[in-house]
């Protein structure tokens, strides 16, 4: 192992955990007794999601067998929702995972030209009064 792999947060640190227990808040999307989505506070793309299992696992692939079909059904139920409400077909989808130790999927609506790896123009934090309009529009409860 090396040592960047030591330094993983515990659960108990983990914001998206936190977020989970409902510690600090988020803008919420969609949520199920597994997973939760919510707009990312930090977005690249109007509408950039993150969808996460509620349960903390370190990476995408550490999930359950019996969970790791739900999961991408959950973001294909998301995706396809967001191509209705924004009127885009493309929704790109991102593996990472690195930022944060704790499983998520990244979903970027309409991202053509506007992302590569790395944003090409920084949209800036979410505003309250920003995320609460947009999971209005975006939300799938």
């Amino acid at each position: 192992m090396t040592k960047q792999l030591d330094l993983v947060e515990s659960k108990t640190d983990c914001v998206f955990c936190k977020i989970v227990a409902g510690e600090i808040p988020c803008f919420k999307i969609y949520e199920d007794e597994n997973f939760l989505a919510f707009l990312d506070i930090n977005p690249w793309v109007e509408g950039h999601t993150l969808v996460i299992p509620k349960k903390h696992y370190r990476w995408v692939w550490d999930l359950p067998e019996n969970l790791i079909g739900q999961y991408f059904a959950v973001c294909r139920k998301i995706a396809n929702h967001y191509r209705q409400v924004l009127k885009t077909e493309f929704i790109m989808s991102y593996i990472y995972g690195w930022e944060v130790p704790h499983a998520h999927i990244h979903l970027f609506p309409d991202a053509r030209g506007k992302i590569a790896m790395y944003p090409k123009i920084k949209r800036g934090q979410l505003s309250s009064e920003e995320g609460e309009k947009l999971a209005k529009r975006l939300r799938l409860i």
